[in-house]
């Protein structure tokens, strides 16, 4: 299975946006891929709290450190690109990896 980085919105509609990853996670796996989302892994209770700067923070290096070892980044643009999606794809066009923009609800 090839690995990949997923690449979500997660502040603002979290409710929203944690049920849109999880969604964008099973669409890999039908993919035939093996997807990492670190905002849905690292923001679960007692682990780290997003609203909390240096936890974010924290959150989003460990994310990357895990990207080191992706083939691809997939970024799922039905809700938009936020600014911690595009560190996210920044980090992946610096270390010359593959980004793919996917959606999930075809627009007309």
């Amino acid at each position: 299975m090839k690995r990949v980085i997923v690449e979500t919105p997660y502040a603002g509609d979290v409710e929203r946006n944690i049920h849109y990853a999880r969604l964008c996670l099973h669409d890999c796996l039908l993919r035939g891929e093996s997807p990492f989302a670190s905002h849905l892994l690292y923001t679960q209770p007692n682990v780290l709290d997003d609203n909390i700067p240096d936890e974010r923070k924290l959150g989003i290096m460990a994310g990357f450190s895990w990207g080191e070892v992706a083939e691809a980044t997939i970024v799922y643009i039905d809700y938009g690109i936020s600014k911690g999606m595009r560190e996210g794809i920044k980090r992946a066009e610096a270390k010359g990896q593959p980004v793919e923009y996917r959606q999930l609800f075809k627009k007309n």
